[in-house]
């Protein structure tokens, strides 16, 4: 399993974490995914044999949100 926390704009309320956690947690080969609202930040825990940050990232886009960079293996701050 690889962990990963993606920094998402344009996320503003539950609905926002909602349809996030949702979609994203309906992707097979993701285990969990956790909206954090208030820092703008999504975690992510995937297998990535089964499906790839790519498509992770795709579904976000798709709903209107915008990825931006990505901290690997639970790093989350700018200086990490």
């Amino acid at each position: 399993m690889s962990q990963v926390t993606l920094n998402v704009q344009g996320m503003s309320c539950g609905h926002c974490v909602n349809s996030i956690e949702g979609n994203v947690g309906n992707l097979n080969g993701v285990e969990s995914v956790k909206v954090n609202l208030d820092q703008g930040k999504v975690d992510v825990t995937f297998d990535p044999s089964t499906v790839s940050l790519k498509d992770i990232t795709d579904v976000i886009e798709d709903q209107g949100y915008n990825v931006g960079e990505k901290s690997s293996q639970g790093k989350s701050c700018h200086c990490c």
